[in-house]
């Protein structure tokens, strides 16, 4: 008999634990993300989300357990592990006084780039189709552009794995699905890892996975219709786990 063997996780979490003074943040959690597959992190405010991706990605340090990318333990290999990382944070973190290109090679030279960046940089931005606003001020764009311009910036090392953190806070309804189908494109087309971190249950739905986070535990793990259970769908199924009522669905949204 041959055994089949399950291809390594391009992300790893392994009962990792957070406190802030006594409160825990997170509480023995677990998960994994393999190479093209789009996994969607929900849960309510205040769920330890954040904290998890702040973990992820080197910004603290997990009071228990263990972070792998890419095979690479984080704590012991935690430069070569992060580079294997894009990240878009749910706060904005363009410098809007500089043009968006400035804002991309910015990024370019910390990860040592060189002669490879302004290729990259044209070649991501249009993808997200901003190639001619290249020269644009971040301040001009809309915040839909922004997200994409903080999108295509995290893109352009060509990393494995994409985390996403809460990333259409915000935006109106239409920046925010053209954002989504934008990434499970990037899942599709070159096989990349997606961890993406929402409060919306309609952001989830559509994902490969979904990972229910709430008080810091993960209560559930599995495809949508999974994760739904006996539930007549994924929202009302969040909401009997986490009482998340008004906020499971949508939110309000500005558009700038």
């Amino acid at each position: 008999m041959t055994l089949e063997r399950t291809p390594a996780a391009a992300l790893s979490v392994a009962e990792a634990s957070k406190y802030y003074g006594k409160v825990q943040a997170l509480q023995g959690v677990g998960l994994c993300v393999h190479a093209g597959e789009f996994v969607a992190l929900l849960g309510p405010n205040g769920a330890g989300k954040s904290t998890l991706f702040q973990l992820l990605s080197g910004l603290f340090v997990p009071d228990a357990g263990q972070i792998r990318i890419e095979g690479r333990d984080l704590a012991e290999d935690g430069p070569r592990a992060l580079a294997a990382l894009g990240i878009v944070f749910q706060q904005p973190t363009l410098d809007l006084d500089l043009t968006v290109r400035a804002n991309l090679m910015f990024h370019a030279r910390l990860h040592g780039m060189g002669q490879r960046a302004p290729t990259r940089i044209q070649a991501e931005l249009a993808r997200v189709a901003l190639a001619d606003l290249a020269g644009t001020p971040c301040r001009a764009l809309s915040g839909g552009n922004r997200r994409k311009v903080e999108l295509a910036r995290a893109l352009l090392h060509e990393p494995r794995i994409l985390l996403m953190d809460e990333a259409t806070v915000g935006l109106d309804p239409g920046s925010r699905a053209s954002l989504i189908e934008h990434v499970h494109a990037l899942c599709r087309d070159r096989g990349l890892a997606v961890l993406w971190a929402t409060h919306l249950v309609d952001e989830a739905e559509a994902a490969d996975r979904v990972v229910v986070l709430h008080r810091g535990e993960v209560l559930r793990d599995g495809p949508p219709a999974e994760v739904a259970g006996g539930a007549r769908n994924l929202g009302e199924a969040f909401l009997q786990l986490t009482g998340a009522r008004g906020r499971a669905q949508t939110e309000p949204t500005i558009t700038t």
